[in-house]
């Protein structure tokens, strides 16, 4: 046990790692070059973050005896088309209001049609408003905010990590929730097997298995455990799915953190440990249990990318945790509400008419201004905040990625040129994101709409809305 202690006293300085290299599409399209200046999204017809984060990927060796493994960002494409070298002038608001009546006041949005904002990137000027300060529910485009509060206050590296540890005087091994909804079944039989590794080494031959989920309190989302949901904790094998899925709706487990805790005493057992004891125990580690092996997820900006992309609701509620831990804050809704309010007002973002009540957007009590919406992406476009730009790069591509892939046809104007992240709830409609005018001029856009009659065309009249940003001349 002491060499054990020893080589973890040399981990806590020196952190060699696996990389695992997983695989990403990208979609080909040109901006100009002034907006990928200032928004960074795409270069040349590929995702400049993930061309960087791709150069990075290359395998590197472990710790002798230690084991860790780090997610890497993902491979993709090469370029496909030049960036176009185009910079438009800036929009006329009297155009801007023409060519946004019409969809804004669609009867499906509701008697009050939908609060608006635009703001032109470029100068930070405010082009269209529209009820813009009134405080209204955001559902999923709160993820935003989530977004942006979790990379200011952590950083775009920053990695959540899942680690096992032993207590020589119980004869368990513990694993520690590091609050990483992605976590694998594959991770978690890697990490397995690296302990089981670490203790053949020391001549351990059985174990008894516990879990430790102590990072932040577990706790229940206010609409339950659902479908879209699982329980809120710091320990959990893909969110608590049931089937193989890795996001969208899917069946979740009761109590995610013990059947994690049954799946590595499993994976254990398959790496030739006999684990004895039963069901693994549950208890926070004691503080000189030795690290064995750990797991790193992706950087906090390919987790963003991710939540943005697919609308992650159990991403979102980690992240937010995590941001209300390394602020000083009670890592549950209240004091991640607190956090990211707070980044918020770091920001400078107008925050009249905005209480946050969750990270993910399913609570209905949230509220949300377009104002701060559009501020708030036009500040993640800023050359001067660039550890905000995943808050962009991860926002769906109309007509091409996460929930936008099945709206705005081929042939739609909006198609390509509209990045946005979505928001449903019932009788709750919104979409907050980026379009590039015809002439190339970046427009940061929020719309929300809270008092919808007819869902599908609430949705297409703010994809309509989103069109008329991308195709207007407004001149």
């Amino acid at each position: 046990m002491d060499a054990l202690r020893a080589l973890a006293r040399r981990t806590r300085t020196s952190h060699p790692v696996v990389r695992l290299a997983t695989v990403a599409a990208a979609a080909g399209l040109a901006l100009t070059a002034g907006i990928v200046a200032a928004a960074g999204p795409w270069d040349g017809g590929q995702r400049a973050a993930e061309r960087d984060r791709a150069a990075d990927a290359t395998p590197g060796a472990g710790a002798a005896g230690f084991a860790e493994e780090e997610v890497a960002g993902a491979a993709t494409a090469a370029r496909v088309l030049a960036p176009l070298e185009a910079e438009g002038a800036a929009p006329a608001p009297a155009a801007l209001r023409r060519a946004l009546g019409a969809p804004l006041a669609d009867p499906a949005l509701g008697p009050g049609g939908a609060a608006a904002a635009v703001v032109d990137v470029a100068t930070g000027e405010t082009v269209f408003s529209q009820d813009a300060r009134t405080g209204m529910a955001p559902a999923s485009t709160v993820k935003i905010v989530t977004a942006a509060a979790a990379l200011h206050t952590l950083g775009g590296g920053h990695r959540l990590t899942t680690t096992a540890v032993w207590d020589a005087g119980a004869g368990r091994v513990t694993l520690i929730g590091g609050g990483d909804p992605t976590l694998t079944d594959d991770d978690l039989a890697r990490l397995a097997e690296r302990t089981a590794d670490a203790l053949a080494e020391e001549g351990v031959e059985s174990v008894r298995v516990g879990y430790d989920d102590s990072l932040y309190p577990t706790q229940r989302h206010p609409i339950g455990v659902n479908e879209n949901i699982a329980l809120i904790t710091p320990l959990q094998v893909n969110a608590g799915r049931l089937d193989d899925s890795s996001h969208g709706p899917a069946p979740r487990a009761g109590d995610p953190a013990p059947a994690a805790a049954e799946r590595f005493a499993a994976h254990l057992a398959d790496a030739g440990l006999r684990v004895r004891g039963g069901e693994p125990g549950h208890g926070a580690a004691p503080e000189d249990a030795v690290p064995l092996a750990r797991h790193h997820s992706a950087t906090v900006s390919v987790l963003v990318e991710r939540m943005l992309t697919h609308s992650d609701n159990d991403l979102a509620e980690a992240l937010s945790r995590h941001t209300a831990l390394a602020t000083g804050h009670r890592a549950d809704f209240r004091g991640a509400a607190r956090a990211a309010t707070g980044v918020l007002e770091e920001l400078g973002l107008p925050l009249a008419g905005v209480s946050l009540a969750d990270g993910s957007g399913l609570d209905r009590d949230g509220r949300v201004t377009a104002a701060l919406l559009a501020n708030l992406l036009t500040a993640a476009a800023s050359p001067d905040r660039p550890e905000l730009r995943p808050a962009l790069t991860g926002l769906p591509v109309a007509g091409f990625t996460g929930t936008l892939s099945s709206r705005y046809s081929a042939d739609d104007g909006g198609a390509g040129l509209v990045r946005a992240k979505t928001g449903t709830l019932t009788g709750v409609n919104s979409l907050a994101g980026t379009a590039v005018t015809p002439g190339g001029r970046l427009l940061a856009f929020a719309f929300l709409a809270g008092d919808t009659t007819d869902p599908a065309g609430a949705e297409a009249a703010l994809d309509a809305a989103a069109t008329a940003l991308a195709t207007c001349a407004c001149r």
